[in-house]
Order: C-alpha cells, then structure tokens, then sequence
C-alpha cells in the first residue's frame, strides 16, 4: 500500500496544513475515489482541515454534527462505517463534490472512519466515489490497516505544529494558518499567516495592543485571539464599545462611581475597567471616547490606578488594554480630538489587520462558513456558489469586508428562497443574487462590437476557473447569436444538445 512512502513524505518540513492535504489527496489516490475529506472536530461542529475533490469554499465550510446524520454516524463509532448507494441518509456533500458541482450526487457509495490522537477522539476521514460497489469489503480492509498510519500522521502534523508554535513564540520561526481548535477567524492566505503569527507573539506580552483596520475586518475576533492566546486567558476580557457610552456616563461606565456620586447613584458600582481586573480590558472604537474620559485612561495606563466617580482615593488595578480603531488617531490627535500622550500608551504596538481584498482566495473559504450556517439556519438541501459567483466575489472590492461579505451571502440565500427556490433541491446562487455594487467591481476591457469582453480577474485563476470562464462567455454568446434557443446554440458549438444543457447546469447558467 505504500504505507512508508507516505508517512515519509509527510515527515517532511512542511506547513501543516500542506501535510495535511498531501495525505488527503495520497488517500484519494489510494482509494481511487471522487473526493477525500480530513475533518477535525470542534465542539458540535466538524471543520474541513484538508480535501480533495471537493470544492474550494468547503476548506471554509463547518458540519454541524447533528444535522449530518452520515458525519455523526461514523464519529459515533470506532472503525469503518460504510453507506451504501442505496442508504437514505443526506449526504453532506451534495453539491460540493468538483467534479459534478451544483449537481445532485447521483448513486454513489461513502464510507468513513473516526479518528483519535492519543486515545481522545479527533475527527473524522470520509471518502466519496460515484462508482457503486467500489467500497466493497476489500477497500474497507484496507481503510481499517490505514487507519492507524493515518492517526499517526495527524499526530505528527500536531507535534509538529505546536512546536512550531513554541519557536514562533521564542521569535525562531514564523507560524502559518490557523492553528487547531481556533474555529472562529478563518483564513490561509499570506497575509493572514503573517497576521496570525505576530498576534501570537505579542499576546504572550504585557504590551499594550492597538488593533487597526476598516470596518468589517474583524477587529473583535483578533482581540479575543489576543486574549486566549496570552498570559491572562484564565481571567476576564472585558469588552467596550466606546462609541455606544453616552458622554455624561463614559466615567461611570469605565471606571465606577460610589453611593451618591451623581442623582440615581444609589450604590457602588464598579466599572468595566475594574471588572477586567486581572484580565484584558478591550476598547474596541477607541477613537470615539470623550477627552475628559481619555485623561483618566491615561492615568490607569500610567499608573495602573482608577478612582470611582465620586471616591476619596484611588484603586489599583491590573489590566492590559488591547484597543480597535477604524479611524486614523494620528489625524486626530492632529485635530485635537484626541490625547497625544494616550495615544503613544495605547499604540506601543500596532496591527494592521488587512482588508478582504487583500486577502486572495480567503473570500471563497469565508464564504463557504457563510454558506453553510445559512443552509442550516433556512433547512436547505445544500447552499452552493455558482462558478460567476465565485468570480464575482474575487473580483469584488470589498469595502464592508467579512461583515459584508457575510450579509450578501444571507441576503442572497433569502432571495434564492423568495424566488421559489426548492428547499429540497440543491440551491446555487448566481451573481445577480449577491447583489454586489457594480461601482467596487473592477472596470472590464472593451471590445469590438457584439464580442463579450472577457473578465479580468484581479488575481490568477487555477486553469479550471479559466476553462470554466471560456466556456461560459462561448455559450453566453452562442445564446444570444441564437436568440435563446438552446438547439441552434447546441449546433453552433457543433454540441450534442443534451450535453449542452448538462454543462451549461454544471457551470451554473442553467437553474
């Protein structure tokens, strides 16, 4: 089986996430099946950490446990469990697999396995072929001799990352994507591993953190990753909106007041900065707090002392302030809306987190997390990106960032339904759906008349993107020459009409 060849190209220095997906696509060979998962478990969920064969945005994707009764099944039990094409059990890929993508699975065979680390359930491995009868019981054999080389290897690749973690951390290495057990910030691209890698170096300091970048980043998830990741993670975080504190009670809400300090003041209270004692104090729109506020900050920061609105003394306390803006403090510092002092505390090191735009691929994986909290929520057979969809988010600017690529996936999902989509029939959004900003979509070439110019993506395409691009615009064109009728499009792409409509369904031009 080739057992050594495998575990030793897996030994190799490689990110953990390569390793991964090197023994998923071994295993898709091995088994010669349509696709291959590696899925590690996080609480009631199920996260894709490697596939083959599936489509892109599934890396993004989380299995909620109880509404995938294949996926429970098999995490239910230890050893292969096998369904075959004739099991009524939903597949959770339907829709998903590359090869037949926004179709239904036609008559296929599953089988899978759960798998432990060290005795403790991990996750599970599942495959996926469209030949029926190819799980016979010899490939269940084999799946049940591999299972062990295969927890193995998951267990090396976590070996491996947690000491990778251990270097970064001493400044020796630089980590790469997101590690285990952080379910919440999803991304793998270059600039979110650099990302990644500098919050967790500086989380296991005392420094003052100031979070930086538009609306819609993602400020909140990286100060919460900022806490866990740090020394203080046993004790609170404590979150403020300052732009939400009224400015006759920001000192109250901050640092407290005592019995009678102002009229309805009719005990002690202490404040939010009080309440982080210990911990982390978040001032997430920092830029928005009134100057009078920001003068006692500079003191807590100063001196680690707060006074309670109406106290005789101050108390100490001990808090590490991690805050977000979106608004450049320089500028108003330069406006005098904005204390010099407080802002050189508060920026003793900065982040910029980068906008969506800048982060590649990370838009589909997102997506796909979008996409799948949205089938669940509206009790959908399966929720899919159309290939013009996919596109369009690539090319899109952007300026909402992941909150507004999270609404345009929702908003889209509700269109689908209003426009009678079939909640049992595997729904695909096209491009109309996201109902995207012309004005943040990149200006196309122009062309001769009565030529569709083709779309020029803001990054390189893998070849199948582009294979599926041309043959969109030559069956668009055809259409159109043809007036719509599909039969005369068939033959002037000299296609058999059957297998026009065929591909024109999987490329997502046909519902």
């Amino acid at each position: 089986m080739m057992l050594p060849l495998m575990l030793a190209d897996l030994a190799a220095d490689l990110p953990q996430a390569v390793r991964l997906q090197r023994l998923a696509g071994w295993l898709r060979t091995h088994f010669q099946c349509g696709a291959v998962a590696l899925l590690q478990r996080e609480g009631d969920d199920l996260k894709p950490v490697a596939v083959d064969g599936l489509v892109r945005d599934a890396l993004g994707r989380r299995f909620a446990i109880g509404q995938h009764p294949r996926l429970a099944a098999i995490l239910g039990q230890r050893g292969v469990t096998c369904f075959h094409h004739d099991s009524n059990l939903p597949d959770p890929y339907d829709g998903l697999i590359d090869s037949h993508a926004g179709e239904p699975l036609p008559v296929h065979d599953c089988m899978g396995a759960s798998l432990y680390v060290e005795g403790r359930p991990w996750g599970v491995v599942t495959f996926d072929t469209l030949e029926v009868g190819a799980f016979d019981e010899i490939a269940q054999d084999e799946l049940r001799q591999l299972i062990v080389a295969v927890e193995a290897a998951v267990r090396v690749t976590q070996l491996e990352g947690e000491l990778r973690a251990l270097r970064a951390l001493r400044g020796d290495a630089v980590g790469e994507g997101v590690p285990a057990g952080d379910g919440e910030i999803v991304g793998r691209s270059e600039a979110m591993a650099r990302l990644l890698h500098e919050i967790d170096v500086v989380a296991d300091s005392e420094l003052p953190v100031l979070l930086l970048g538009e609306t819609g980043v993602g400020k909140e998830l990286f100060a919460h990753r900022l806490h866990r990741h740090s020394r203080r993670h046993a004790a609170p975080l404590v979150h403020v909106n300052c732009a939400a504190l009224p400015e006759s009670l920001a000192e109250s809400e901050l640092f407290g007041h005592v019995k009678g300090a102002f009229s309805g003041a009719g005990g002690e209270r202490a404040g939010r900065v009080e309440a982080a004692d210990g911990g982390t104090l978040f001032l997430d729109e920092v830029g928005e707090l009134p100057l009078a506020v920001q003068a006692k900050l500079l003191r807590t920061l100063q001196n680690g002392e707060i006074q309670r609105l109406g106290a005789d003394r101050p108390k100490r306390v001990d808090v590490r302030v991690i805050a977000a803006t979106n608004r450049s403090l320089g500028d108003l510092v330069r406006q005098g809306q904005f204390r010099a002092d407080l802002y050189h505390r508060l920026s003793v090191y900065p982040i910029a987190i980068p906008p969506l735009r800048e982060r590649g691929n990370d838009v589909l994986l997102l997506a796909g997390r979008f996409l799948e909290r949205n089938r669940a929520r509206l009790g959908l057979r399966s929720l899919r990106l159309s290939p013009g969809a996919e596109d369009a988010l690539r090319r899109y600017g952007w300026p909402g960032n992941v909150r507004e690529l999270e609404h345009a996936i929702s908003r889209a999902a509700l269109k689908a339904i209003g426009r009678g989509a079939d909640r049992s029939d595997i729904v695909t959004l096209e491009p109309d759906l996201l109902d995207l900003d012309p004005g943040q979509l990149p200006a196309t070439p122009s062309a001769a008349p009565g030529v569709t110019p083709p779309v020029a993506p803001a990054m390189p395409l893998p070849m199948r993107d582009l294979v599926a691009a041309c043959q969109r615009q030559a069956i668009e064109q055809a259409l159109a020459a043809s007036q719509g009728n599909w039969a005369a499009a068939a033959r002037l792409l000299e296609l058999d009409s059957s297998n026009l409509h065929k591909l024109a369904q999987r490329l997502g031009l046909k519902g």
